[in-house]
């Protein structure tokens, strides 16, 4: 089975969140199941600069290549390199126009790049006649791909077989536009319909994704549910309904290479479920190297996240001034919307001895805290899979979270009588049922320590690696061939 991937970032080439993580390491275990897989990424001013840093070697293949179907005289070029760790070849589809900004997500035009990102990737496919069975794409800004397949494709002999999986990542992104784009495109008009693209008068190009394409995931079973209904589905459940017999749940993984604290050079002092008692040096050296007063007893909470409403922060700012009553320190790292951004500043003027408020995109930092602090906060309003709970556990940091979506997949509540369980959760979406979480995590932290020992080996031990995983994707793709009839 040649399986296309195509994500618009991918770890390590150019990162902004979680769907890097997923893009740069699912087809590495794909690859182990016997996938033939290759991946597709635009050629980001990120990719250049991170070749010296993480070692890895492009080489252009293909130049000056005319998009087909899109209103535009730009053209591209493609580069080539391969997955680290893997034999997974990636290319990259480069030009100047709409991929010289610094940052993945920006550019003179959002709508263009990902419709010309979209229709060069098929262009690629056909000119290095690399006939894929399945092409996977990642949320709203590859969804147009399965909209060209069924409709401009549909009788081409090279895509006549290929059957499309749509993978949302976030509902809450999904690329809405004014109609004119659809005359850019190339798409015939009668997808700009209820049934089609169409989304109050705009295109909606994650719509599209999900009603074009043979067979649509998310990335945890939860989150497959509560899109379905009015509360999560972001206005899109009715459609999300009518495709529900094609909608899967498959909960996202991490690289247990690379995220090992055994081996991660990252952090300052290695250790294993083994060593666990090595853990604490790590909390030292964060506390230095942010300024905190060093105190290895003290419970040290710790949040690494985009500074989105998403994410909860309303509630984590609603209870701050009475967390810093408890003897605890707090560690903050992401960058976001000015509002939480100015805010979590102010509590680090306010509680500087308690507070440190880092607002930057800093990977290596963001290891140090996975190693070094006792707590991790996801207090999210919603969560379609989410990682950061995934990467504390595996350092032995116990998640306080909002048992919504994947985080509700993922972490179980710690019970006392039977041992069982590897964090602390609410469900209710208020900062009372929040600090109660945090309140229930520093009681078993300071007082039950044989218990809290447990509840971080329970975390350390729990296996959310990409194996399973990357199993039931196989399955997926053999629903999706089904759908073309192979």
């Amino acid at each position: 089975m040649k399986v296309a991937f195509v994500s618009y970032e991918v770890f390590p080439f150019a990162k902004v969140g979680g769907l890097a993580d997923v893009a740069g390491t699912l087809p590495k275990y794909l690859e182990k199941q016997g996938i033939e897989v290759f991946v597709i990424m635009p050629k980001h001013k990120l990719v250049e600069k991170n070749a010296e840093k993480f070692g890895y070697k492009l080489e252009k293949v293909v130049s000056e290549i005319a998009v087909s179907h899109v209103k535009t005289d730009e053209k591209f070029d493609v580069y080539e390199s391969t997955l680290p760790g893997s034999n997974v070849k990636t290319f990259f589809v480069a030009n100047e126009y709409y991929f010289s900004a610094d940052e993945v997500y920006a550019g003179p035009d959002l709508g263009e790049q990902s419709i010309f990102f979209s229709a060069a990737t098929l262009d690629l496919l056909k000119h290095l006649d690399l006939k894929p069975d399945i092409v996977h794409v990642n949320d709203w800004q590859t969804a147009l791909i399965p909209v060209y397949l069924k409709t401009l494709y549909r009788d081409d002999p090279f895509f006549s077989k290929t059957a499309s999986v749509f993978t949302i990542h976030n509902l809450g992104y999904q690329g809405v536009f004014d109609p004119r784009y659809l005359s850019f495109a190339g798409l015939p008009d009668y997808v700009f319909t209820i049934d089609g693209l169409e989304f109050y008068g705009q295109i909606n190009f994650l719509k599209g994704g999900i009603v074009f394409s043979d067979v649509i995931n998310t990335v945890s079973p939860t989150y497959a549910k509560e899109i379905q209904t009015e509360e999560y589905g972001e206005k899109l459940d009715g459609v999300l309904r009518m495709r529900a017999k094609d909608l899967y749940g498959i909960l996202n993984g991490i690289d247990y290479e690379l995220y090992n604290p055994a081996t991660d050079k990252r952090i300052y002092v290695n250790y294993d479920v083994n060593r666990i008692e090595l853990k604490w040096e790590n909390k030292v050296k964060l506390q230095e190297e942010l300024g905190l007063p060093v105190r290895k007893e003290i419970a040290l909470l710790g949040l690494i996240s985009r500074l989105v409403p998403q994410k909860g922060l309303d509630l984590l700012i609603d209870i701050m001034d009475y967390l810093t009553l408890f003897d605890l320190q707090i560690v903050i790292l992401g960058t976001g919307d000015d509002l939480y951004e100015n805010a979590l500043r102010k509590f680090q003027e306010k509680y500087p001895e308690r507070v440190s408020t880092n607002i930057k995109f800093d990977v290596d930092l963001a290891q140090k805290i996975y190693a070094g602090a006792d707590i991790f906060l996801m207090p999210s309003r919603y969560e379609p899979c989410g990682l950061g709970q995934m990467f504390s556990m595996r350092y032995g940091t116990v998640p306080v979270v909002r048992y919504t979506g994947g985080l509700a997949d993922t972490v179980k509540e710690y019970d006392p009588q039977t041992l069982e369980g590897t964090g602390f959760g609410f469900k209710n979406y208020d900062s009372a049922h929040f600090l109660e979480a945090v309140s229930k995590a520093l009681h078993f932290y300071y007082r039950e320590k044989d218990h809290w020992k447990r509840i971080m080996v329970n975390a350390m031990n729990a296996d959310f690696s990409w194996d399973r995983s990357a199993k039931e994707y196989v399955e997926l793709y053999k629903k999706a061939l089904a759908k073309v009839g192979r």
